[in-house]
């Protein structure tokens, strides 16, 4: 078995790239691993590819954030030899928080004997996500939220709520085609939010049922709300009841969507800005092996609740 550590020293809110390097040493001396480090954004994503397409069976390990995860996911999508997970030292670390001990991928000692799921991936245009895939102002604040989490105290879900009220100010909804499920839905939205995974933003839990290995993407359709709706929204669906809000908030199962927007309009995947007009969704074609420390569950507690 080969393993490749991939460190991103621009993930949190420091360089933890000495503190990697001793903790994988420590634990896996003997064994027949490598450690690269990126300079700069989507080297995660070759090292992986590079790693993957040389056939030999290999586990890649994303040290750092949710963004950091992304890439090398992207990287290893679809090769049946390559094995991901993540050493989480990001400021978020939202997609392991679907497992029952979100701190044992902290650990690299915990991943020597994992066990291993196949998780379904997010294609986006010409990208992918494992996590989440949000259009508008969801968007806006998501991938804003990496400039906050670097000022003193704004760890979290303080950064996210700052990003929030800076683009509330700017502007809430925009007009959006959304073709769904064999409905077009045109109007005036807040946002779109896809889900693979279950937690974002710090702690975001918006379909606490969503399932990464079930074949089919949550997709939550805000419709277009005042500033003075905005914290009740926010707080209904950060805490996965949008049930509750059935005017404002829409569900649906699908496995593909596409949104029209009336020029580039920002997206985010896992954290990743993009721009886009004409937006396709899908549940990529490509799957990810995901490895993780053996013992831990991340079945949906809610699977019953689905309508």
């Amino acid at each position: 078995m080969n393993h490749l550590f991939i460190i991103n020293p621009a993930a949190g809110s420091r360089d933890r790239t000495a503190e990697y390097t001793a903790a994988i040493d420590a634990a896996f001396r003997g064994l027949n691993y490598r450690i690269e480090v990126s300079s700069a954004p989507g080297e995660c994503r070759r090292l992986a590819r590079e790693a993957a397409e040389a056939g030999k069976e290999v586990r890649i390990y994303a040290c750092g954030g949710d963004g950091t995860l992304n890439e090398v996911a992207a990287g290893a999508a679809g090769f049946p030899n390559a094995a991901v997970t993540v050493l989480s030292g990001g400021s978020g670390n939202d997609f392991v928080r679907l497992f029952s001990e979100p701190e044992a991928f902290t650990h690299p000692e915990r991943l020597l004997d994992p066990e291993e799921a196949v998780f379904d991936l997010i294609r986006c245009n010409d990208d992918y996500a494992l996590n989440i895939c949000s259009v508008g102002l969801d968007a806006r604040i998501g991938t804003d939220v990496a400039r906050y989490k670097r000022l003193p105290l704004l760890q979290g879900f303080r950064a996210y709520a700052v990003s929030t009220v800076v683009n509330v100010i700017r502007g809430i909804a925009e007009h959006y085609v959304v073709e769904i499920n064999g409905e077009r839905i045109d109007g005036e939205q807040t946002f779109v939010c896809v889900c693979n995974g279950r937690y974002y933003g710090g702690g975001f839990n918006p379909v606490p049922e969503a399932d990464p290995a079930d074949g089919l993407l949550d997709v939550l359709l805000v419709k277009k709300v005042s500033r003075a709706q905005v914290p009740l929204v926010i707080g209904k669906y950060k805490n996965g009841r949008y049930r509750e809000l059935p005017k404002l908030i829409r569900h649906f199962r699908t496995d593909r969507l596409r949104i029209l927007c009336d020029g580039p309009t920002p997206i985010n995947l896992d954290g990743e800005l993009r721009q886009g007009q004409q937006i396709d969704i899908s549940l990529a074609d490509e799957k990810l092996r995901f490895f993780y420390p053996k013992g831990l569950s991340w079945a949906p507690r809610e699977a019953a609740a689905r309508p």
